[in-house]
């Protein structure tokens, strides 16, 4: 393949001849080698419709990179050309408006960072490295869901480049069906450059972790009161083995435990009376929870850390005693390297939203899960896939629905869950029109209806 070499742009063309082609190729996750012939860090919005005109042109495969944290590897191609978004991180905070532009190369942490100097913030994920590209294209399910909604509830405008290599300002107004689709429908559409996003008041702030022993009744009871929580609250309770921090007692290392983030947006005072019951529930083997700065609730990561995993997302509509207990089970009996379920209690904000306002068309499921297992080389995934998916049987409560950020490999079906009905049809439409050879295929992929 002819490699950009008559292709003009701004920022930075790294080649498998260039130094520094293997940082540049690596990901969050581990288990994933692919050699792609170009990664072109762009600078702007036109250089990323120059390759994706060439891209159109030479027939090249082409991948979108904002943080790299697909665990499938969608933000590279094998043998083909990757628009990384590496160096475009600017974010501008208006302060009398409240809103911020954003680069979406930016991560996470970056954005909290810079707007909660203010005292502002948006939810995003729960992962600070996690660029905004991807975490808003798929929805947002972050710490402040329940108060302040999905990532895409506070998207006003977006700057896309499409397949035609136009670049275009998307909003309610100008090309309605376009943002219509990008809340929610992942990057099927074209490459986001810039975000617009409302912002809210993040201080005062109350967070951080607590850890305890796990156990079904405590499952069952954590869940119950996080869904009768004030919105202000947002859990994020981690079920697995405790691991050897520094912080976590050496006895209890490998012990099945609770590791949950509350997340609580007001006073001090309001903050301690919602997270009290919480506490109540068993004996803190750590409490990290204080009032902090938002951005500060991202923990700090080790670059060197790039897990091998596989998992399997779902949304229930209840997780009753037995689910708990089959949370305890399951866990129990992995052989995985290490093991996770993930539980997000949603409502609040985002579920007073419609389900047709955006791409995202979950609003009122009450949970999301996401189900687990890491292992030290690929070669092991395949024999953890049993596992997972009757882990996943036993607790699935309400019609079988998923998240697009947390799909795998799973198919079509998977991906219909993610957009149902005529959710699917609107957004097949909709690829038509703006990518009808789907040159945007390495992804959750809608087909050109």
């Amino acid at each position: 393949m002819k490699v950009m070499k008559d292709l003009e742009v701004k920022g930075d063309v790294i080649t498998q001849s260039d130094p520094r082609y293997d940082k540049a190729r690596s990901l969050f996750y581990g288990g994933v080698d692919k050699h792609p012939a170009a990664i072109v860090r762009v600078a702007n919005a036109q250089d990323v419709a120059r390759v994706v005109e060439h891209a159109r042109e030479t027939g090249a495969e082409l991948a979108i990179r904002s943080g790299g944290h697909n665990p499938l590897g969608y933000s590279l191609s094998e043998g083909g050309i990757v628009v990384d978004l590496h160096d475009m991180r600017r974010v501008d905070v208006d302060v009398p408006s409240r809103t911020a532009r954003a680069e979406t190369g930016a991560t996470a942490v970056e954005f909290a960072t810079a707007a909660g100097a203010h005292g502002l913030g948006v939810s995003f994920g729960d992962t600070g490295s996690v660029g905004l590209g991807g975490i808003t294209l798929g929805g947002g399910v972050g710490y402040l869901v329940r108060q302040h909604g999905l990532t895409i509830d506070n998207l006003i405008a977006a700057e896309v480049v499409t397949a035609d290599g136009v670049v275009r300002h998307v909003d309610a107004q100008s090309e309605p069906d376009l943002f219509w689709a990008i809340r929610g429908g992942g990057g099927n559409f074209g490459v986001a450059t810039r975000f617009r996003f409302r912002l809210h008041q993040v201080d005062p702030f109350v967070g951080g972790m607590l850890m305890q022993p796990a156990s079904a009744e405590l499952v069952h009871s954590f869940i119950a009161l996080s869904e009768t929580a004030p919105d202000e609250l947002t859990t994020i309770a981690n079920v697995m083995p405790a691991p050897p921090m520094p912080f976590v007692p050496v006895e209890q290392h490998g012990k099945l435990v609770v590791m949950s983030f509350v997340c609580y947006g007001g006073d001090p005072a309001s903050a301690e009376r919602a997270i009290a019951p919480f506490r109540a529930l068993g004996t803190p083997i750590v409490d990290m929870v204080r009032p902090m700065p938002y951005a500060q609730i991202y923990p700090p990561e080790d670059d060197s850390y790039h897990p091998i995993a596989r998992n399997k997302t779902l949304l229930v509509d209840a997780v009753d005693q037995r689910s708990a207990e089959s949370i305890i089970q399951h866990l129990s009996s992995s052989t995985a390297y290490f093991c996770a379920a993930q539980i997000r209690v949603l409502g609040g904000a985002m579920a007073r939203v419609p389900d047709d306002a955006t791409a995202y068309a979950h609003r009122r499921r009450r949970v999301m899960i996401n189900v687990a297992a890491l292992v030290q080389n690929a070669e092991e995934l395949p024999e953890h896939t049993s596992w997972l998916e009757h882990f996943a049987s036993d607790i699935q409560r309400g019609p079988e629905a998923a998240y697009v950020n947390f799909l795998m490999d799973e198919g079509p079906a998977e991906i219909r869950q993610a957009y149902p009905g005529e959710t699917y049809e609107r957004l097949a439409a909709i690829k038509r029109r703006y990518d009808p050879t789907n040159l945007f295929r390495l992804n959750q992929n809608i087909v050109p209806g």
